[in-house]
C-alpha cells in the first residue's frame, strides 16, 4: 500500500491555498489596499525606467524621440571618460563618500550602545526623539542652520569661541575648503546617526538576556559585557549594513551639495552629482547624464556583490 496522504472529498491541495488565499484577502483587505501605493511607486519609477536606460548608448534627442535618435554604442562613455571635469568629479566623489563611511559608519553603533545602557526610561526615550528628528529635515532646512551657526563674523559659535577667549578670528567653516570639508562630513553624520541607531537598537533587542546575567554571573563589567556580548550580537547586522553602504560609495547627493555649495568651496564641492547636473541636464544632454548615472549604479551593484562575497568568505552572513 502507498503512504501517500491523498486528499479527502475529492479537494486538490492547490483549491485549498486558493481558498486560504481568498479567506486572507478578505479578512485584511484594507492593509492589501495600502501596499498598492507603494508597489506602484516602485514599479513606476525603479523598474519602469529601465528601458530608458538606452539612452546611455544614444544620442538622443527629445525632439527625435527614441526611433529617431541615433545609436552611438560606447561613444557616450568613451567621451565622459576623457573629461577632466568627469574625474575630478569622481575623484571628489569617491573621497567624500568613502570619509562619510569612514565616520558616518561607527557613529550610529556607539551611540546604540550608549542608548542601550540607559536605565532612566524616559530619558532613553527623550534622548531619542531628540537625535531622530534631523533625518526629518531637508539639507535646505540643514544648511540654513549651519549658516546661522557657522559663520566667521556673526555665526554663533564663533561669537561664542570670541568671547571665551578661544579665538581671535572667526574660523570659516563654510568659507574655506578644508573646513568646509569638516562641516560638510560632519553635519551629515549629526544627520543620520540618530535614525541609523534605530536597526542596531532593534538588533540589540534580539540578544539573550540570558548572555548578559552569564556574564554578570562571570564577573564581567559593563564594558566587557558591551565587547564580549552586545557587539557579537549585532555583528550580523553590521556586517549587513556595511555591504549596503557600499554600495553608495558612487552615488552623490545633489540637495545637500548645492545646499552647501559656494564659489569658495567648489574644488571639493564639484561631484558626480554636480557634474550630472551641468554637463547633462541643465543642458538637455540627457544622454550623459543618463550614461553617468549608469556608471554609478553598476559600480555600486559590483560593490556590494564583491563586498558579500567577502563577507561570506570570513564566515559572515551575507546579503545573497
Amino acid at each position: 500500500m502507498s503512504n501517500r496522504i491523498k486528499p479527502s472529498s475529492g479537494v486538490s491541495v492547490s483549491g485549498t491555498r486558493w481558498t486560504r488565499l481568498g479567506n486572507k484577502l478578505r479578512r485584511d483587505w484594507q492593509l492589501y489596499l495600502l501596499l498598492l501605493l507603494p508597489i506602484a511607486f516602485v514599479f513606476i519609477f525603479k523598474y519602469a525606467a529601465y528601458p530608458g536606460l538606452r539612452i546611455a548608448f544614444m544620442n538622443y534627442r527629445p525632439a527625435r524621440g527614441f526611433a529617431g535618435s541615433e545609436w552611438v554604442g560606447l561613444g557616450i562613455f568613451e567621451k565622459i571618460f576623457r573629461d577632466a571635469d568627469f574625474l575630478r568629479a569622481l575623484k571628489n566623489s569617491l573621497m567624500f563618500n568613502f570619509l562619510d563611511l569612514l565616520i558616518g559608519f561607527p557613529v550610529p553603533i556607539l551611540l546604540a550602545l550608549l542608548l542601550n545602557e540607559l536605565r532612566f526610561r524616559r530619558f532613553k526615550r527623550l534622548s531619542q526623539t531628540i537625535l531622530y528628528l534631523p533625518h526629518f529635515l531637508s539639507w535646505v532646512i540643514i544648511a540654513s542652520v549651519s549658516y546661522q551657526v557657522f559663520k566667521p563674523d556673526t555665526g554663533l559659535l564663533n561669537v561664542v569661541m570670541k568671547n571665551a577667549g578661544m579665538i581671535d578670528k572667526g574660523i570659516p567653516f563654510l568659507t574655506e575648503k578644508n573646513h568646509w570639508a569638516a562641516t560638510y562630513l560632519l553635519m551629515a553624520v549629526w544627520q543620520n546617526m540618530g535614525w541609523g541607531s534605530i536597526i542596531y537598537l532593534a538588533a540589540m533587542t534580539g540578544i539573550s538576556p540570558e548572555l548578559y546575567e552569564a556574564a554578570t554571573v562571570d564577573g564581567a563589567g559593563r564594558m566587557r559585557r558591551i565587547w564580549h556580548v552586545t557587539l557579537p550580537g549585532i555583528r550580523a547586522t553590521m556586517v549587513t549594513l556595511l555591504i549596503l553602504n557600499l554600495g553608495r560609495v558612487m552615488g552623490s547627493n545633489f540637495e545637500r551639495l548645492s545646499a552647501f555649495g559656494n564659489v569658495n568651496v567648489r574644488e571639493y564641492q564639484y561631484q558626480l552629482a554636480i557634474y550630472i547636473y551641468e554637463k547633462g541636464l541643465a543642458g538637455g544632454n540627457f544622454s550623459n547624464a543618463t550614461a553617468v548615472g549608469l556608471f554609478q549604479s553598476l559600480v555600486g551593484f559590483l560593490l556590494v556583490l564583491s563586498a558579500d562575497r567577502f563577507a561570506k568568505s570570513m564566515g559572515e552572513s551575507g546579503l545573497i
